[in-house]
């Protein structure tokens, strides 16, 4: 019987009686040392003699023969109890199970003609146990340890230790550090500095809401957690460092997504004298470096350029995808005063042509339509191309004369469909934008393993703040505005555009900075222009705006969002595949239970009280005792 047939028979409670009976056989290390990791062994090393130590992913029993694979985070070697080379090793191994932990001693050897593996770097050869220690063992794990596991991200994020020993999880993390060391050893050539700065800070409430944290000795006064190094990497510029970075851990306390996290890390750099092309050359250089040290890739250099609007006009994201066409069309002049209301006096109108999508079936095209009301947008037009006729509910409602400026708009061909919308260009931008890239998703069009970077430049300053009826920041407050745009600040401020660029990889932003503002008169105006009365200005960022008046130095940067960055690199379809130990969707983590409640106590001590909700439990001071809440 294999063991997985007998953990299959066993129930939870038997499981854990075999597992107790197996304690007695546990022993020290003693002087064992492990002289070979479980990835590494190969015929070079037939008939050494060595020592192996690790977890059990298999136990196969084939007649007198016991077969254990065993893991260490470098791969597997296969280990063989024999009757006939070693009894006494051989004895009691048919205890072991997977997940114990296990320390053996062998000899190598190559394996039998027909049994080898050469998926594996250890495939050629196995260990002839001769003397073996169990060193723990283990209750049967909530799932299976391996790469095919199929349990729900919720139950492997419960269990993340375990879910971290699978080898597909160790590979990323084992990415992550190499890529971290790359970016050290960039950085260190290029006279960068690494300078660590501060984790308690103050609460600068411009852009994203802060994780504040409550001081003890200060009654009634908070830190902030930093959302991003920006203030102090600018005051090192300040202080003549020339050269600054840092990957550094940041907080941002806002609603999640599947490549967010209310914890994240990034690579921050500074750059003193520095202009657009300065940064922007150094961060390639930094790419190129990554993908040929850590991926074994050569990357074209240098990057492609592509302003704002332009990336916005033809694709309506400014984190462009440019793996594939199905580019969007402004086609708002030629059905201007149509007999389709909705196309007449629409703000913006845009088209996607499909190329041979003519066979796609009514079920498709209103699956489409829900995915663009995630977007704000109430439906989604659309036409057939056919040899006799254009195939749609909307064709009647369109002029020969629109028709015409349409399909030479768009090239439009026989068997082509052609998607579009209408109202509001936030809206039609990111309805079709958003479409393009799930389209592209749906027919296979990105091509695999190819990685395309872009930069995106001359970003607007401002952007309108619906809900709070105020243009704010469009990156932050500290970004120099593009020459001959400082009076537009206050003038002008939607056609203001910005010394800001991204770095984009296949449609996910990973790096984005700016040349920022080294004049303390600029800053305030850029205050001015945000709503900030001089007095909250002052209250707020008094200290930068004394700094940029003694003698600040012309600097910019860019910070690379690392967790992104890997995600991409390892082909994971989740930041949460490329994090240790990563929160939920809804800032939780299911594994420590983390956020929970504190007791009374600690909360009278930072002089704070909450306030009660229906529902809520009292709190205690310590387990079993319950104190009311203050």
């Amino acid at each position: 019987m294999t063991e997985e047939s007998q953990m299959a028979e066993q129930t939870p409670a038997q499981g854990q009686d075999v597992q107790q009976e197996h304690q007695k056989y546990i022993a020290d290390l003693g002087q064992w040392h492990r002289s070979h990791s479980c990835g590494e062994l190969t015929l070079a090393n037939d008939g050494q003699e060595v020592c192996l130590m690790g977890w059990v992913q298999y136990r196969r029993d084939h007649g007198g023969l016991i077969f254990v694979d065993l893991r260490d985070r470098m791969g597997l070697t296969q280990v063989v109890f024999s009757p006939d080379a070693a009894p006494s090793a051989h004895e009691n191994a048919h205890i072991l199970r997977s997940e114990y932990v296990l320390a053996i001693k062998g000899k190598v050897r190559p394996r039998p003609e027909g049994m080898i593996n050469s998926n594996m770097v250890t495939g050629q050869i196995e260990v002839v146990a001769t003397e073996w220690k169990l060193l723990n063992t283990s209750k049967t794990p909530p799932f299976a340890i391996e790469d095919r596991c199929d349990a729900g991200e919720n139950l492997r994020l419960a269990w993340r230790y375990l879910d971290l020993r699978r080898p597909r999880m160790q590979a990323n993390l084992r990415l992550r550090h190499k890529v971290a060391q790359c970016v050290r050893r960039y950085l260190d050539e290029g006279n960068f500095v690494e300078v660590e700065t501060p984790i308690l800070t103050k609460s600068t409430p411009e852009g994203a809401r802060d994780f504040l944290v409550p001081s003890r000795l200060n009654s009634g006064e908070f830190y902030a957690l930093p959302q991003s190094p920006q203030l102090f990497k600018q005051l090192l510029m300040v202080a003549g460092m020339d050269r600054y970075f840092q990957i550094v851990r940041c907080f941002r306390d806002e609603d999640l997504r599947a490549d967010r996290q209310p914890e994240f890390t990034q690579v921050d750099i500074e750059m003193s004298f520095a202009d657009e092309e300065t940064v922007m050359g150094m961060a390639e250089g930094l790419m190129a470096r990554v993908f040929k040290d850590v991926m074994g890739k050569e990357i074209a250099l240098p990057f492609p350029r592509m302003p704002w609007d332009e990336a916005m006009a033809r694709y309506g994201v400014d984190k462009p995808d440019t793996r594939f066409g199905l580019e969007l069309v402004n086609i708002t002049e030629i059905v201007r005063g149509s007999g389709f209301k909705l196309f007449a006096t629409a703000p913006l109108v845009k088209g996607m042509k499909v190329p041979g999508g003519e066979g796609m079936t009514r079920k498709e095209i209103d699956a489409f339509t829900e995915f663009v009301k995630i977007y704000g947008a109430q439906g989604l037009a659309w036409i057939k191309i056919k040899a006799d006729e254009w195939q749609s509910p909307i064709a009647k409602f369109l002029s020969d004369e629109e028709r015409k400026g349409i399909a030479e708009a768009l090239d439009l061909k026989v068997g082509d469909i052609v998607f579009f919308q209408a109202g509001d260009p936030g809206m039609v931008n990111a309805a079709l934008g958003n479409l393009r890239v799930h389209l592209a998703h749906h027919l296979k069009l990105i091509p695999e393993d190819s990685f395309n970077f872009l930069w995106v430049t001359d970003f607007p300053l401002f952007e309108y703040n619906d809900e709070e009826k105020r243009y704010v920041a469009c990156h932050h407050p500290f970004t120099a505005p593009a020459p001959g745009h400082m009076e537009l600040m206050t003038t002008d401020p939607a056609k203001a555009r910005a010394r800001a660029y991204d770095m984009v990889l296949n449609g996910s932003e990973v790096g984005g900075g700016s040349i920022r503002i080294h004049s303390g008169e600029v800053q305030r105006r850029m205050f001015e222009a945000l709503g900030f009365t001089p007095e909250q200005a002052e209250s707020q960022f008094g200290f930068l705006i004394q700094a940029l008046e003694q003698g600040a130095p012309p600097h910019g940067g860019l910070a690379f969002g690392l967790d992104r960055l890997i995600m991409l690199l390892a082909g994971a379809s989740s930041i949460r595949d490329v994090i240790a130990f990563p929160k939920t969707q809804k800032a939780t983590c299911l594994m420590t239970d983390a956020p929970a409640p504190v007791a009374a106590k600690q909360l009278r001590e930072l002089g704070l009280r909450l306030r009660e909700q229906p529902g809520d439990k009292p709190k205690t001071d310590k387990p079993g005792e319950e104190t009311k809440a203050d």
